[in-house]
């Protein structure tokens, strides 16, 4: 089995930070959503592995990822240009896969318990494609799926219904095999000018093969928001496993689950109360609070600041003496603090590159 990693989009509700950068490659727990998904894929046995590119960060995903060996795969690129829908981007996967199944994962999705159940049941069942559903309360963001109530068997697959029929909502998670390529040559694209991959399934119920479905275990995330990117980091850091590589000097204070990675310093009076991680050549100065479900990413000064159940990316400066939460901070960014009163409290999201006086 091959697998398909779809990175591009042009990630519009997560600007300004997809100005500068593709969203899968926006990090959660210090670690880049789409190699959350290279890594999913490995674990599930699937090594040869396609990366689709779009128009924004080509360069950017091909410099992270490389050739795939730091994540124990071999990667192959394939540009689609703009992005036309998932259904597009799965036909130009069409050579690479040749007449091998293949798992197709949305790069800027995130499974708790990841995709082995899943490529386990395609294996065990002869069939022609795999959907992954879960639950959710607001299925008209999503594909929704609705299942006959006699047979539980999958019937219809609609893409962000106004009035949706179930509240089944179709993970960013499909097994296929080949028949899906011709499905695709079959369809029309949407009132979004895409084609959709909602459509190239509901093509392969309507003409008989055989399409199952799959509900996951635990929780699943599509990170499309910043309140999502949020919401996983802080999923993801309620699993912290503490580690301490980098120094805490005396009177520096580390309370809960905390990571601190090589090279970085806690100050003393300076405080961090976890589920939190800190990156890799980080300073940490005294009067500075890093609460609970905050990432700090590499190469970041914090002084005299009090953040909270937030991300800052990277490369950062921040030296305001105010209260930061629920904030998506991106890379090369600083904040400092002026003379003017202000409110207390901040929500910021912020994109690369960005100075900002507070």
């Amino acid at each position: 089995m091959k697998g398909l990693l779809l990175s591009g989009g042009s990630g519009t509700r997560l600007r300004p930070l997809t100005h500068s950068g593709p969203k899968q490659l926006i990090p959660v727990a210090n670690k880049p959503v789409l190699i959350y998904a290279l890594e999913d894929l490995q674990r599930a046995g699937i090594t040869d592995i396609a990366v689709i590119l779009g128009l924004n960060g080509r360069e950017q995903v091909i410099e992270r990822i490389g050739d795939g060996s730091q994540c124990g795969v071999n990667v192959t690129y394939i540009d689609q240009g703009a992005p036309l829908g998932i259904a597009h981007a799965v036909a130009c996967a069409e050579d690479f896969m040749g007449q091998d199944p293949f798992v197709v994962y949305l790069g800027d999705n995130i499974l708790r318990h990841g995709i082995a159940p899943l490529v386990a049941e395609f294996d065990e069942g002869a069939c022609d494609a795999v959907v992954a559903l879960q639950s959710v309360d607001d299925p008209e963001r999503y594909g929704v799926a609705e299942l006959d109530e006699a047979s539980g068997r999958l019937i219809q697959l609609v893409e962000k219904p106004k009035a949706p029929k179930s509240n089944l909502a179709l993970v960013g998670v499909y097994l296929f095999t080949t028949p899906i390529f011709d499905a695709i040559r079959q369809i029309e694209p949407s009132w979004r000018n895409e084609l959709e991959i909602t459509d190239a399934i509901q093509k392969l119920i309507d003409t008989r093969y055989i399409v199952k479905h799959h509900v996951i275990q635990g929780w699943w995330k599509d990170t499309g928001m910043p309140e999502d990117i949020l919401e996983v980091n802080r999923l993801l850091l309620d699993d912290l496993v503490p580690c301490v590589e980098g120094a805490v000097e005396g009177g520096g204070v580390v309370k809960g689950r905390v990571s601190i990675g090589r090279g970085s310093v806690l100050k003393q009076g300076s405080v961090v109360f976890g589920p939190a991680i800190i990156g890799e050549n980080c300073t940490i100065d005294a009067g500075t609070y890093i609460g609970p479900y905050t990432s700090i990413g590499d190469n970041t000064h914090v002084s005299g600041a009090h953040i909270e159940d937030s991300i800052v990316i990277g490369d950062s400066v921040i030296t305001c003496k105010e209260t930061i939460v629920e904030s998506l901070i991106g890379d090369k960014t600083q904040i400092r603090s002026t003379d003017q009163k202000l409110p207390k409290g901040y929500r910021l999201i912020v994109g690369s590159g960005s100075s900002i006086d507070l």
